[in-house]
């Protein structure tokens, strides 16, 4: 274990019993400490003259330390204390502009920021309508389910402006999104109610996990979390005597705890080792043709791929062994191993974060198949386990705190990763999911909540992008990439600045979140914002219903207690709630949802798909026409390979200090930083090439940018393989540039912006390909911190 990954590895003696049972200690509030909650964990905190202390939950058995980002970060530099608009919108007024990013501001009051704002909010709605905006706003900004940024945007603008352009699905799952209900189940089928991690703890025999489930991952939800369970799974299930193998190019992709095998293939190829893996299956009668008669649809299509006779290529072990650069004989050898145990088929985020992503989705699925173990306890195919914290846990049987968003009278949208397109090409026609749509002319962007300098891909193109619009509106808590190319920026508060209530549909453990600083600065809470802006619109009775921010709280926490007393079970008051901080509701058994239904009685629980099986071969899908999607998985040669000017490939995948970019001005981030920047990981026969050694600062280049790292040399990456994680707040020597050297280490100056295929145009950033040398020009300050 290396000293940057060091810190992810902690309580690692917990027993199964700790890990998997809910018992709530309850939260320590002795001391003045208030309860809180976070996207990575539950926690309780104090604010003193002394400065802010957090301290996890004591039910939680491998704590995650990203809190530990909240005691630099709460009164950083790097906040935003007063509204600001960009000195080109307020002189020259709205229009495009590629001063954006390059501008100065000018601090305003709130009045006047507001005014401002509200009169060119009219003036769109008015004279363009509600069509020419677009509320972005894909982000994770609280764990909170009332100040949660995104909730709030969507609401206001449905209610103030009659609606705006959407966007659908992820930037992390946005082809399996897509393709995954087409095919198999809902997403949330897949994901939430599916295999758990009791399942893997007592029934697993062989876990083959594409892409691995890296704990860095599972230690963060989409609302709150309260145990991290998946170390202890894995190390329960393995001494049972579970097997994990790891296909990957990162070996941490899997904890030490699991013991993996670690297998490595060349980027992108999962789709046809899987397929090398079938052929085997099938060439030597080890398939379950029974289950693929009785459960699928369409694998005679299928198998005349996969033997060669509708294109005279056999997927043999040999084929996929050139492909994949994994030998014959081992694919093989995988294949026999995986047949007739409770087999667990895995496939990360990651693989389908690239070209042709939906493939190795749908081979994954075709693999579990063609071994007979979908809808097993245990078995099966589990997409994206271990990618996100509420994955693989049982679901609440209670309902929880919704903030609704009324009712957008726009229909227009776009998927998700399609912005800049977009924004750069109005007009213009393309394809999603079957459909020929039309890009939307969209005059202003309303963002609050996410920093799309983080999550977009090229950022270069992206800078181009919004420079073609009227406005860009950020709702910020800090001066992010993403708000020093706004015109108007209003400061936010934090989290820890504002009421909430902590919820997740996976996690039992609901927390009341106290405030537990005063706010920032000016920084006021979205919600007042959003209200005094609907004001100006004439719109602050639809949008408020008369209700402050604690009024709120109590109506969205009635009916989770009417329910609760409905079946009978402690159903306190809000104040009874409020003043003991948290709560536990029941879960829903862990049953194996729709699969294992569907398993059980394929007739009576028929699937949501279009035959109601699982659909190895989808005739809706081949009648779209798509090259790039065709009806069944196959391999496809990809476009972004190495080349003798960028011979590396780059994983661009998620960081392990810090969640996003969220807070990557903390201390737990800053610690995993080197010399100021991001650390990239190169194989020291990559790094002996090139002359490189651990610790030294590194240039990675190609045709799209550039961007400086610190580097560290391990033998835990696969050769011809660089890995640099996301996050990295985008910081250009020098702004003028159109390409400018980001000197702190931001991937996405690097990655390209193309959708995954026709099919599902999902984000392609965990790969390209790259250059690396070693820098020895001076080293450029890190300003991404200082404040504007």
């Amino acid at each position: 274990m290396d000293r940057y990954t060091a810190a992810m590895y902690r309580n690692k003696d917990q027993t199964m019993d700790d890990t998997i049972g809910f018992p709530d200690p309850g939260l320590d509030l002795s001391d003045g400490f208030k309860p809180h909650t976070s996207h990575w964990g539950v926690f309780s905190a104090r604010n003193s003259a002394a400065g802010l202390e957090v301290r996890a939950y004591a039910g939680d058995p491998d704590p995650n330390g990203i809190i530990d980002n909240f005691p630099g970060a709460l009164r950083h530099q790097a906040r935003i204390a007063q509204p600001a608009i960009r000195r080109g919108w307020l002189e020259r007024g709205p229009g495009p502009d590629d001063r954006r990013g390059r501008d100065e501001f000018v601090s305003v009051s709130w009045e006047k920021a507001l005014d401002l704002l509200g009169d060119e909010l009219g003036r769109i709605r008015d004279t363009r309508g509600p069509g020419a905006v677009f509320g972005g706003s894909y982000g994770w900004s609280s764990a909170g389910r009332f100040h949660h940024a995104q909730s709030q945007v969507h609401r206001f603008l449905n209610i103030a402006m009659g609606g705006y352009v959407r966007s659908v699905n992820t930037y992390s799952s946005g082809a399996s999104s897509v393709l995954l209900p087409q095919i198999l189940a809902g997403y949330e089928d897949i994901t939430k109610r599916n295999v758990t991690w009791e399942q893997i703890a007592t029934e697993t025999d062989i876990v083959l996990a594409f892409g691995g489930m890296a704990l860095k991952n599972s230690m963060v939800a989409g609302g709150s979390i309260s145990k991290h369970v998946e170390r202890g799974a894995m190390e329960t299930a393995r001494r049972r005597g579970c097997e994990f193998i790891l296909v990957s190019s990162l070996r941490e992709d899997l904890p030490v705890e699991a013991g993996a095998e670690w297998m490595t293939c060349l980027p992108s190829t999962d789709t046809a080792l899987m397929l090398g893996i079938v052929h085997t299956l099938v060439s030597e009668n080890l398939h379950d043709q029974a289950f693929l008669d009785r459960y699928t649809e369409g694998w005679p299509v299928f198998l005349r791929y996969l033997t060669g006779d509708s294109d005279g290529q056999s997927k043999s072990a040999e084929w996929a062994a050139a492909i994949s650069g994994v030998g014959a004989d081992t694919i093989r050898t995988l294949a026999r191993r995986l047949a007739g145990k409770r087999a667990l088929i895995t496939v990360s985020h990651s693989l389908q974060r690239a070209e042709h992503g939906e493939q190795p989705v749908w081979m994954g699925m075709v693999l579990a198949a063609a071994l007979g173990q979908i809808g097993l306890p245990g078995g099966g195919y589990a997409y994206s386990l271990g990618a996100i914290g509420y994955y693989g846990r049982r679901v609440n049987d209670v309902p929880g705190p919704t903030l609704g968003q009324g009712r957008n009278g726009v229909r227009d949208f776009i998927p998700v990763a399609r912005i800049a397109d977009m924004l750069l090409n109005p007009g213009t026609t393309y394809r999603y999911n079957g459909e020929t749509r039309t890009y939307p002319d969209i005059r202003l962007v309303y963002w609050a909540g996410g920093n799309p300098f983080h999550h977009h891909q090229d950022i270069n193109r992206l800078r181009k992008a919004f420079a073609k619009l009227d406005t860009l509106v950020v709702h910020e808590l800090a001066w992010t990439a993403t708000a020093r190319h706004a015109d108007i920026v209003l400061p936010s508060t934090m989290t820890l600045e504002r009421e909430d209530i902590g919820y997740s549909t996976n996690d039992p453990l609901m927390v009341a979140m106290h405030r537990i600083a005063e706010p920032f600065g000016l920084a006021r809470d979205d919600y007042e914002i959003f209200a005094d802006l609907a004001e100006r619109l004439g719109a602050r009775e639809p949008f408020t219903e008369g209700r402050t921010s604690r009024q709120w709280l109590e109506h969205l926490y009635e009916p989770t207690r009417a329910s609760l007393e409905a079946r009978g079970l402690e159903a306190p008051g809000f104040d009874e709630f409020w003043q003991r901080g948290s709560l536990v509701v029941p879960q829903q058994p862990d049953d194996g949802g729709r699969l294992r239904r569907f398993r059980e009685d394929p007739v009576a629980h028929a699937l949501p798909t279009p035959s109601g099986r699982i659909e190895i071969f989808s005739a809706k899908i081949e009648g779209h026409g798509d090259a790039d999607c065709p009806g069944h998985p196959v391999w496809l040669e990809k476009t972004d390979m190495p080349t003798p000017g960028a011979p590396c490939f780059l994983v661009a995948n998620q960081p392990v200090t810090r969640l996003h970019s969220q807070l990557d001005f903390g201390g737990h981030s800053l610690q995993s930083k080197h010399r100021g920047r991001e650390v990239a990981r190169m194989n020291p026969r990559d790094a002996d090439a090139r002359g490189i050694k651990d610790g030294d600062i590194i240039r990675l280049f190609n045709a799209r940018g550039a961007c400086l790292a610190a580097v560290h040399v391990t033998d835990g990456i696969a050769p011809g393989v660089v890995q640099l994680p996301t996050g990295a707040w985008y910081d250009p020597m020098d702004p003028e540039d159109d390409a400018p050297l980001c000197v702190h280490g931001n991937p996405n100056v690097l990655t390209r912006d193309i959708g995954t295929s026709s099919f599902a145009q999902g984000c392609t950033g965990q790969l390209t390909t790259v250059e690396v040398e070693k820098f020895t020009g001076n080293l450029p300050p890190i300003r991404a911190f200082d404040p504007v």
